[in-house]
């Protein structure tokens, strides 16, 4: 029997989470809700990111849903406990996930505005560890550049050199991609760290715990992803996602669209 998860995110961000989860089993039936229409979250507020996820809440209602994996780090850090009071199941999320992985004195943190002004990241790190030096890093126009059909990488290096730069002038050991947008660039960026510097997918803790709890039979260990168990759901731009399934997952995959009924 399939377990059957929900993962949903502004946009293509989720595609790190879903490739973690595939990578390592076969046994999960995937509902993939990516909310194009409010894309980007990061520089919405705290109200609004908590009545948008009231909303994802009522798509995932009826879906019969074994587990909940929060593959965005802004709604995470804003309403972690209305996703996990409304759906009444196991939500898996990045930044609670991550901060038991961290291993290093001196934390650089590159996010959302909205995920580093919830202080959540410093606050989720710190609960689990003592004397840590975490630095943190507002990453305002990553997610817009890496959603682009045709990413500007003229554009994508500067930005990456300007935020960067604050972090690793203060001699930062580990690095959390604290958005699900960053790991798409992880080649990108590691080309531009010192390679003693880890970089920290969080996707991985996230798909660590979910297998901890959702142990996996050895007859459903993966050997090669397969996306077809997954549905992959828009609230706008269709077709423009499926062109960045094609170019991301490469694959061709069916897009439904969906409403989830808000003014935000």
């Amino acid at each position: 029997m399939k377990i059957k998860v929900g993962i949903f995110d502004s946009g293509i961000g989720g595609f790190t989470i879903l490739n973690s989860l595939l990578k390592t089993r076969k046994d999960v039936e995937v509902i993939y809700l990516a909310d194009t229409k409010r894309i980007p979250f990061g520089n919405k507020n705290y109200k609004e990111i908590r009545v948008i996820a009231a909303e994802i809440c009522s798509f995932f209602e009826d879906k019969n849903l074994d587990a909940l994996l929060i593959a965005c780090n802004t709604t995470n850090a804003c309403a972690l406990d209305i996703l996990e009071n409304n759906l009444r199941i196991p939500c898996f999320d990045l930044i609670n996930s991550v901060s038991e992985i961290v291993n290093k004195k001196i934390i650089g943190v590159l996010a959302t505005q909205t995920t580093i002004r919830s202080s959540f990241y410093e606050n989720a790190i710190n609960s689990k560890k003592e004397n840590l030096k975490i630095l943190q890093q507002e990453c305002p126009e990553f997610v817009s550049e890496i959603e682009k059909e045709n990413i500007n990488f003229n554009k994508l290096n500067y930005l990456a050199d300007f935020y960067l730069r604050p972090l690793l002038n203060e001699n930062i050991e580990e690095l959390i991609l604290g958005c699900s947008h960053y790991p798409l660039i992880f080649d990108f960026l590691r080309k531009k760290i010192d390679s003693n510097i880890k970089i920290i997918d969080p996707s991985k803790a996230l798909i660590k715990k979910f297998n901890e709890a959702f142990i996996i039979p050895k007859t459903e260990r993966c050997e090669s992803i397969s996306y077809d168990n997954v549905d992959f759901f828009v609230t706008s731009k269709k077709d423009e996602f499926s062109k960045k399934v094609k170019f991301w997952l490469e694959i061709n995959k069916e897009i439904s669209v969906v409403n989830l009924r808000s003014n935000v």
